[in-house]
């Protein structure tokens, strides 16, 4: 590393140390610089500054990176907001949640951290939200499913999904203060000493499992396309992965050259989509898809909401209470609790693995802590500007570091100010909503399933031989997935008469809490558990390997 480099941005402790870093972690395996050790180097560190147009282009491909999670994120919510025909509304969704994920993101890079890691919405928020909106107080009305009947302007329409979102801002609000206190007190290397990979494995795939009904229904609008769009999305990120695309570059020592970039790595989920999206806008102008609504694979065409891109204006600032004063129920927040939990457990595992992947030393604890109530602070504004959902740490984009070798922060801030720029142009959000609804299914159907399977992958750092292992994991996944099955169905079992009917209705039907709950009760009180410092390195090392995985 050049001086030049060594004494950029030193200042920060967490990351004052002797020596370079400038390379990834070899577990210590030999001192000599072998061809693989080559490969190792990293292009730029976690305080290098790189080039301005660098800094650009390289903080797009995180933005891209990102962006198969946060446009789905408002696109599942509207379903229990009742926003299914409300493309306007959806588009402004989109803005706001990419507005706060650039904010956030920026506030972890610079304050929280201090690692090249994306903030974005998170699934864990998912499982509690649409279990509190199904609930028989918030269940849409009916006429609100039909398009036909819905008139997005009328004051009734807007306080059906307004009050329901604001019912969403509330409990998130109140939520993430939890997540800050936890965060700046210290507790999490207290709570993550009873957190093993028994507890973490069914938390994060019922996650996953748990959404297996807004996959299937947006798939089965048409399978064909959805199939279409999976299958493309498995080509490029399993098949084609390893296979380099010559691109035209230019610097100053080279000139004009071609250099060969791992696209098929890099974006697989926008490249199945937009590809797809494409071809449903070739069967829609050759009217191979039908144009009669009661049809089957009418909700494949691209031209039901061609008008919400008209009608978007083309900027627009997202600001706190857009949507009203936020309401707060105790079921809500502590359904939320849920996920918030089981984002640290995420988030955890993440600063490590982008310390590792970036070349910088292992975070220490205070820098966790800090990284964590910087989160809880995050979740707090994502509340407050009205996204209906969280902030995390994103797996993927720590992946992408393994690939393009580039660990400077600056490339984050770059793609956390281009979020930002992207949530004020309501113009680009309302684009988004006029994928396809089996375009969507398709993409659901990929990203569930590595979600359910990366909670799975915990398991490896568990004795899987032993029974005591074998039933905990077991018990615990298939309450997950009965529990809540069986309180959907019947509705009005719980009726206590008092007011904990709500609480217990939202985390009965929360899978992920109660495969979690069964999972840290029984870990923790059965004879066997590992010791907790084992506990600790499983959650880092297990998300090292499943960020790679995710990209690479």
């Amino acid at each position: 590393m050049s001086p030049e480099k060594e004494s950029n941005g030193l200042e920060n402790d967490t990351f004052a140390i002797h020596g370079h870093f400038c390379e990834l972690e070899n577990d210590g395996e030999g001192s000599g610089l072998s061809e693989e050790d080559d490969k190792n180097k990293l292009a730029y560190c976690v305080t290098d500054v790189p080039a301005w147009y660098l800094c650009i282009i390289l903080g797009i491909q995180h933005l891209l990176t990102a962006f198969g999670g946060i446009i789905a994120i408002p696109l599942i919510l509207s379903q229990g907001l009742c926003l299914q025909h409300d493309g306007l509304t959806q588009g402004h969704l989109i803005s706001t949640i990419f507005f706060v994920s650039g904010v956030c993101t920026l506030l972890q890079v610079t304050f929280g951290i201090r690692l090249p890691i994306v903030q974005g919405g998170t699934f864990a928020f998912l499982a509690p939200s649409m279990a509190m909106l199904s609930m028989p107080e918030w269940t849409c009305p009916a006429w609100t499913q039909n398009a036909s009947l819905v008139n997005t302007t009328s004051p009734e329409y807007i306080d059906v999904w307004q009050s329901r979102m604001r019912e969403l801002q509330g409990s998130i609000m109140v939520g993430s203060l939890f997540q800050v206190l936890v965060g700046f007190s210290g507790l999490i290397g207290f709570f993550m000493r009873f957190i093993g990979p028994l507890t973490i494995a069914p938390t994060i795939s019922l996650i996953g499992l748990s959404l297996y009904d807004s996959a299937g229904l947006s798939a089965g609008n048409h399978w064909g396309i959805s199939t279409m769009t999976t299958a493309l999305i498995i080509l490029f990120s399993q098949y084609l992965r390893d296979i380099p695309i010559p691109f035209p570059t230019y610097n100053k020592t080279k000139k004009l050259h071609t250099s060969r970039i791992y696209i098929f790595q890099l974006l697989p989920v926008l490249l199945g989509i937009t590809l797809s999206w494409l071809i449903c806008y070739i069967f829609t102008i050759s009217n191979v898809l039908p144009s009669d609504p009661e049809q089957y694979g009418y909700l494949a065409r691209t031209d039901l909401k061609g008008d919400v891109i008209g009608q978007a204006p083309w900027f627009r600032f997202p600001y706190p209470g857009q949507w009203g004063l936020p309401t707060v129920s105790l079921a809500g927040v502590v359904g939320i609790l849920a996920g918030v939990l089981s984002s640290m457990i995420e988030s955890v595992g993440d600063y490590h693995a982008c310390a590792r992947l970036s070349g910088a030393p292992p975070p220490p604890k205070h820098a966790i802590n800090r990284g964590i109530g910087i989160e809880g602070i995050g979740c707090l504004l994502a509340g407050a500007w009205g996204t209906g959902n969280g902030t995390t740490s994103y797996s993927e984009n720590v992946g992408a570091l393994g690939i393009t070798k580039v660990g400077s922060r600056m490339v984050i801030v770059a793609g956390g100010v281009l979020m930002i720029i992207m949530g004020l142009f309501c113009k680009i959000g309302a684009i988004f909503t006029t994928i396809p609804t089996p375009v969507i299914g398709g993409m659901f159907l990929v990203m569930f399933g590595v979600i359910s399977a990366a909670g799975v992958s915990n398991l490896q750092y568990a004795d899987m031989n032993s029974s005591r292992n074998v039933f905990i994991f077991g018990f615990s996944m298939f309450s997950g997935l009965v529990i809540p099955n069986w309180i959907f169905k019947n509705p009005n079992a719980i009726a206590t008469g008092i007011r904990l009917d709500q609480l217990l209705q939202v985390l009965l039907t929360t899978s992920m809490f109660i495969g979690g709950f069964f999972g840290f009760f029984l870990d923790n009180t059965i004879p066997g558990k590992l010791p907790p410092r084992r506990t600790i390195s499983i959650v880092c090392y297990v998300w090292y390997d499943y960020t790679r995985l995710m990209v690479t």
